[in-house]
């Protein structure tokens, strides 16, 4: 995700941090911030001091404007103001762990160019799709940085693509003591939003998440339940492991409401989205997690003509259950936004970003992951206030 870390002094909404999310946690907030039990009898999660609401996460960095994961990106996401950065993380074949939003690399390097690489394309099935591509578990991290990234989606991003192959595929421990530098250069913490990728296909190759992350976090002083980052994963389990290894804040993620976790599909759970984020799977991820990150249909549905439609009650349930929400993604452009605040015929044209962001903002969320983070901090502002 993108976006810088400015330092941000609170509004009269509650400061709310990763260190502790759930509506028993210890108020650490100072004077004129809600007492953890005034908190939980309100139904919201406790506060404690770190981050404003709404958070601003950068998406993949600042990635609606620098090719995603890379360190360019991560900057600039972090000079513009963003209140974290995110991280996505995939092994290579010999176990470290690098930053891509897939292990599937075809689209996010230039390793197509390299002839020495060719052999290397395959087809594989990831968590029941099946993909045809070059993929990190088959690279050592050595053949991996000569690798340059480039822009996903230069059809739509055309401008990113100036900066191709200007950026190697960073490590997780480079981004970690990236973070740092820049953090002791502020004064101040650089917080980190960390993703599990497919955890359970790479456990079966003997190429654990969990553990490598853990390790990491250990090392770099990020493995406690006050430190600047949060964990998340599109599978529960992951995040019920992770939870056994380090006390670090951490997120569900959920997609559509009609899909499955995948370690779900893999142990037959019958559950979908719309399971888990009733009252009842909502007490279930606050066992053992501090938040949700929905996709933003769970938020506000559209309406088949893609417009948006009537807010569900995830917002208060999740509230209620002690839980923050972190949707995502907001993106400038017209062919991400909802019908109604796209502007022109040029889908690759920027609408009315802010009329989204405010629709979303006004439903209650405590933060929400864009890719274009400067957008996203000049809208949150309207409700820090």
């Amino acid at each position: 995700m993108e976006r810088e870390q400015r330092e941000q002094q609170p509004g009269r909404r509650t400061l709310l941090g990763a260190a502790a999310l759930g509506a028993g946690a210890m108020a650490l907030g100072g004077a004129g911030t809600a007492t953890a039990a005034e908190a939980a009898a309100a139904g919201k999660p406790g506060p404690v001091r770190g981050l404003p609401v709404p958070t601003v996460i950068g998406h993949r960095g600042a990635s609606g404007y620098r090719p995603e994961h890379t360190l360019g990106s991560y900057q600039l996401a972090l000079d513009m103001g963003a209140d974290i950065v995110e991280q996505d993380l995939v092994p290579t074949k010999d176990g470290h762990l690098v930053c891509r939003h897939e292990n599937d690399i075809t689209a996010t390097t230039d390793v197509s160019a390299h002839p020495e690489f060719a052999d290397r394309k395959t087809t594989k099935t990831v968590d029941g799709t099946k993909l045809t591509g070059w993929f990190t578990e088959d690279f050592t991290l050595a053949e991996l940085k000569t690798l340059r990234a480039k822009e996903r989606i230069p059809g739509t991003r055309q401008r990113n693509t100036l900066y191709d192959g200007r950026w190697e595929v960073p490590t997780f421990e480079e981004v970690l003591q990236w973070a740092d530098r820049e953090g002791r250069k502020r004064g101040r913490k650089v917080w980190l939003y960390v993703e599990t990728k497919h955890p359970t296909y790479f456990r079966k190759l003997g190429l654990g998440l969990e553990e490598r992350v853990a390790k990491l976090l250990r090392k770099y002083g990020r493995h406690k339940k006050d430190a600047a980052l949060f964990l998340q994963s599109f599978e529960p389990s992951s995040i019920q492991r992770l939870r056994k290894l380090v006390d670090t804040p951490s997120v569900v993620l959920l997609s559509t409401m009609t899909s499955r976790p995948w370690d779900f599909v893999e142990a037959n759970d019958p559950r979908t989205v719309a399971d888990l984020v009733k009252p009842e799977g909502l007490k279930w991820i606050a066992s053992y997690a501090q938040g949700i990150g929905p996709d933003l249909s769970v938020i506000i549905p559209r309406t088949p003509d893609g417009k948006l439609g009537t807010p569900t009650s995830v917002v208060k349930d999740a509230h209620a259950a002690g839980l923050v929400l972190h949707p995502y993604t907001m993106r400038n452009e017209n062919t991400f936004l909802p019908a109604d605040f796209r502007r022109g015929t040029d889908a690759n044209a920027y609408g009315d970003a802010f009329g989204a962001f405010k629709a979303y903002f006004a439903t209650g969320i405590d933060g929400i992951f864009s890719d274009n983070p400067d957008t996203a901090l000049l809208a949150a502002a309207d409700f820090r206030k």
